[in-house]
């Protein structure tokens, strides 16, 4: 059966929608797509499986069952919508304009409502979000993380097999543990850092949750950069997380709750800012849809609007400014990974390949299949691990043909998979890097940490 006969079979057998009425999803937006299947190729669980149920236009025709009421939510359901990574890919190939984000943003709620998960699922579930959104809370599990690595305990638990008593998703979060120090979050960031020179922006910096802790190196690189290049940096202290693991997740609920925190924050600690400069891709594509997330809250709204429109990555800010910082040679080959929620949610591209382009004697390869997700796809990973896993071995695989000597991305959680599925499948584990990192380096004149 075609997909537009599925749908007409679905649609034709009730009129009562399968949603409940707490925003589901926009009927003109579902009929939008014509089913004309550009955005198989792009999709990496079609790439996977092939199954018409787990592509985009598969996903719709679900989803316009449901509107019409032929299709109900059940377990199996839900389950084509847990499978999907949300990477956009298939917004980016649409030719129709499909605005495949706000059907998904729409449908994983009404999933979460509306289906119940087993109690192991929902166990894990409650780990992750009882733990990755909150800064306090992972740090204090860093001394453990440290011990766990550094004195060979890692060692012995992977060669004693012991590991292999554990879920497969226990299993894939210890595999993408990041390198821990001890002081691995505990280093003070300044609230606010002067320009070089004569100030030419004012920005903000988002810290991040797990970033803030595992990737400091990352936020104190973009503060240098930052003020190398004219911007007056304001830190707020009291930001909390932004409430992008919620959202993708589909804990909508939550993730407004964090929005508006969020908001009150800036508004209080950086109202005049000019930017508001974010170095986690998963963050950025959140931050920005901020105004359609309060879309209906009166207070919130338009508020959510103005700060939505002050938020870029740091490669389109580095981008839109003539750089005044002399940047030095930096003699490597490197390949540059698109995080999906910064290509394909944020439509940012070129702006990183400009960015690294102005550094001396740095080579950047193109991936093959840049634009297939790696399997990272916030907490895909660590819910997922078998389809995360193939995707990053095919990932691997294309980094490897390029025959770079160093990864570069703008999120650090394709970094973690990246690297993890490369010593996984090949025994070495190259160097990995954030964009800002080689930037930092480059103005600094220093080597990059092996």
């Amino acid at each position: 059966m075609t997909t537009a006969s599925a749908f007409d079979a679905a649609a034709s057998t009730g009129p009562r929608s399968a949603f409940d009425a707490q925003a589901p999803p926009d009927a003109a937006l579902a009929a939008d797509c014509v089913h004309c299947g550009f955005c198989l190729p792009t999709c990496p669980t079609y790439l996977l499986w092939g199954r018409e149920t787990d592509s985009p236009r598969g996903r719709i025709v679900l989803i316009k069952g449901g509107i019409e009421g032929g299709t109900a939510v059940t377990d199996r359901f839900a389950r084509h919508f847990d499978t999907c990574l949300g990477c956009m890919a298939c917004v980016t190939a649409c030719p129709s304009g499909v605005q495949y984000d706000k059907l998904l943003a729409a449908t994983r709620p009404q999933v979460e409502r509306l289906t119940t998960r087993s109690r192991a699922d929902r166990l894990f579930r409650r780990l992750i979000f009882s733990l990755f959104p909150h800064p306090a809370r992972l740090r204090l599990g860093t001394g453990m993380l440290w011990a766990y690595q550094r004195l060979g305990l890692r060692r012995l638990v992977r060669a004693s097999g012991l590991l292999n008593l554990l879920p497969a998703r226990l299993r894939a979060m210890e595999a993408l543990l990041p390198p821990v120090s001890l002081s691995s979050g505990w280093t003070r960031v300044p609230g606010g850092v002067p320009a070089a020179g004569t100030p030419r922006r004012r920005v903000g910096l988002l810290r991040g949750c797990v970033q803030r802790v595992f990737f400091d190196d990352v936020n104190r690189a973009t503060i240098r950069v930052l003020a190398a290049e004219g911007c007056e940096v304001v830190v707020p202290r009291g930001q909390g997380c932004c409430g992008a693991l919620m959202l993708h997740a589909g804990l909508d609920g939550d993730a407004a709750d964090m929005a508006r925190r969020f908001i009150d924050t800036f508004e209080a600690e950086a109202a005049d800012i000019d930017t508001l400069v974010v170095n986690a891709a998963g963050c950025g594509s959140t931050l920005k849809e901020y105004g359609h997330l309060l879309r209906d809250d009166p207070v919130y709204a338009e508020r959510a609007r103005a700060l939505s429109d002050k938020c870029k990555d740091i490669s389109e800010l580095l981008d839109e400014l003539e750089p005044r910082a002399t940047r030095h040679p930096l003699p490597l080959r490197v390949a540059y990974h698109d995080a999906c929620h910064l290509q394909h949610a944020q439509g940012v591209s070129q702006e990183p390949r400009r960015v690294l382009g102005a550094i001396p004697d740095l080579a950047v390869c193109e991936i093959p299949e840049a634009g297939i997700c790696c399997g990272s796809a916030g907490i895909y990973n660590l819910v997922e691990p078998e389809a995360a896993r193939e995707l990053g071995d095919r990932k691997a695989r294309h980094i490897r043909s390029t025959g770079a000597e160093a990864i570069v991305s703008s999120n650090p959680g394709c970094l973690l998979q990246i690297a993890e599925r490369l010593e996984s499948s090949s025994g070495h584990r190259p160097p990995t890097y954030h964009l800002v990192e080689l930037v930092d380096a480059s103005i600094r004149g220093t080597s990059l940490p092996a």
